[in-house]
């Protein structure tokens, strides 16, 4: 767990930046008035200790394993060894001095370490050493535990003994603001960020909830293929690539393949990136994306809606009970998630082209909702919105047609509020062969190529739902984010290839 980078005191890290880009102002700029004097330049720092080596002798970690004395901790196990030694492997955050004593702020991934160095109280060697750090130079430090309020986490070092591994060069990632061109290019260096790991932290219980609970869900987890040789989603945004004498493309998603293992196993769900070939530039769109996406034989729409429902109120509740530090620690507001309960409220679409006319949007019946008008329907609500029985013309071929309604499909999309827009569309697949044959026919894709997914209705055809959650979209409504970009590790967007 995150443990100290969410802590109060290393909540000034984040500064303002609640839905923007970090700011990059290190540690050092926002507790100086607690810690005295003025945070020291560690550029210039570099400048003044080139003569050191690159490793420092006795730096390597398995000679330091074998001699140390005292056991290796991370960070967000500090506070249960207050009173006893320990040692702290990480980079150097920022560092200070008041000419007699040094603040050396240290993180290992897990947390944040003050470290404090009196001149009294270590060799010279050490002291100069100390004084020539730079900026996310990689270090080793040993020394005693005390509690202090102030410090972050609520303990900090009396650190007695330190070796360097590397010292860094100049950091491109200065405290001061920096461009969002700029952060993406360093995107691999940005990730060491407060805001960005505290993110991070977040997407991984966002994840884990999801497995967490279509396993608890009685659903098995079957993998589907990257490669495929075939359409879902539509042929105007595939990835083509050459797969041998074949051509084969970059998957858009699982779900067929996840119809044929919920015929084998009733409940199935498979997660995994998807690729679209979309050109939006849009704060919503990735290239490159990971979903979730369950099946589930003899299922209705109906049922699906209420797993969906289940799903969101979970993962929302869990990442308010273990990740509420973190949510705190990038200013995110709380309380608009704890109301997040069932029942959502659900509308036709039909009522929702009424209320897009009753905001004042001139939408026509039969067209698809784009990032407008799913904004305006999602800031009407306090909770997910339900849109269900869209026209199948702007649905995928494999969609069950509404028996009440022969322009509509028994499908259904989860808007999350504040304007964040669609996180999950789903429905009810197609059960009946011939009207499937017809459909792939009416949307001009190859039978030949769907011959292997017509099987599953020539041999005990049954009804059958699912659905897919993007990661991306719901950890951007759940961290409150104002671009997906910061959801994922490397994003991959309309201009983003690198790093």
């Amino acid at each position: 767990m995150l443990g100290f980078v969410t802590c109060h005191a290393f909540q000034a890290v984040i500064g303002r930046a609640s839905r923007g880009l970090d700011r990059q102002a290190q540690p050092s700029l926002r507790r100086r008035a607690r810690c005295g004097g003025r945070p020291e330049s560690l550029a210039g720092d570099h400048r003044r200790v080139h003569a050191l080596p690159r490793v420092f002798r006795g730096g390597i970690l398995s000679s330091v394993s074998q001699s140390s004395t005292v056991p290796w901790v991370r960070v967000s196990e500090a506070p249960a060894h207050v009173g006893g030694s320990i040692e702290v492997r990480g980079w150097l955050m920022h560092r200070r001095s008041s000419g007699k004593v040094q603040f050396l702020v240290l993180r290992d991934g897990s947390g944040v370490l003050q470290c404090v160095v009196g001149r009294n109280d270590v060799a010279p060697t050490v002291w100069d050493l100390c004084d020539g750090l730079t900026q996310e130079s990689s270090v080793i430090v040993r020394g005693a535990l005390r509690a202090d309020a102030r410090a972050p986490g609520g303990v900090e070092m009396g650190m007695q003994s330190l070796e360097l591994v590397a010292l860094a060069e100049p950091y491109p990632i200065s405290p001061k603001e920096h461009g969002t061109e700029f952060l993406m290019d360093h995107r691999h260096l940005w990730l060491r960020s407060a805001r960005q790991q505290a993110i991070l932290t977040i997407r991984a219980e966002v994840i884990q909830a999801f497995r967490d609970f279509m396993d608890h869900e009685g659903f098995l987890l079957v993998d589907a293929p990257v490669f495929t040789p075939n359409a879902c989603e539509g042929t105007t945004t595939l990835f083509e690539t050459q797969y041998f004498d074949q051509r084969a493309y970059l998957t858009q998603s699982g779900q067929l393949y996840e119809e044929a293992a919920a015929m084998a196993f009733g409940r199935v769900y498979c997660f995994g990136p998807a690729f679209r070939a979309e050109k939006s530039k849009t704060r919503r769109h990735l290239i490159e994306f990971w979903m979730m996406e369950p099946e589930w034989a003899f299922a209705t729409l109906e049922d699906v809606i209420a797993l969906e429902e289940r799903l969101v109120v979970y993962t929302v509740s869990r990442v308010l009970e273990r990740r509420r530090q973190e949510l705190e620690a990038i200013e995110r507001d709380v309380s608009k998630l704890e109301r997040v309960k069932a029942p959502f409220v659900r509308i036709r679409y039909d009522e929702a082209v009424a209320r897009l006319r009753a905001a004042g949007h001139a939408f026509e019946w039969g067209g698809d909702f784009g990032g407008t008008d799913e904004t305006v329907l999602s800031e009407q609500v306090d909770t997910p919105l339900f849109v269900t029985h869209y026209p199948a013309v702007v649905k995928a071929f494999y969609m069950e047609p509404d028996p009440t309604d022969p322009r509509a499909c028994l499908s259904c999309d989860c808007l999350a509020p504040e304007g964040y827009g669609e996180i999950i569309g789903g429905g009810q697949r197609m059960a009946s062969l011939e009207l499937l044959t017809r459909r792939i026919e009416e949307h001009a894709l190859p039978q030949e190529a769907f011959e292997w997914y017509k099987d599953l209705r020539r041999y005990g055809s049954v009804p059958h739902a699912g659905f897919g959650i993007g990661v991306e979209r719901t950890l951007a409504w759940i961290a409150g984010l104002d671009h997906v970009r910061e959801t994922i590790p490397f994003p991959r967007m309309l201009y983003r290839l690198r790093p």
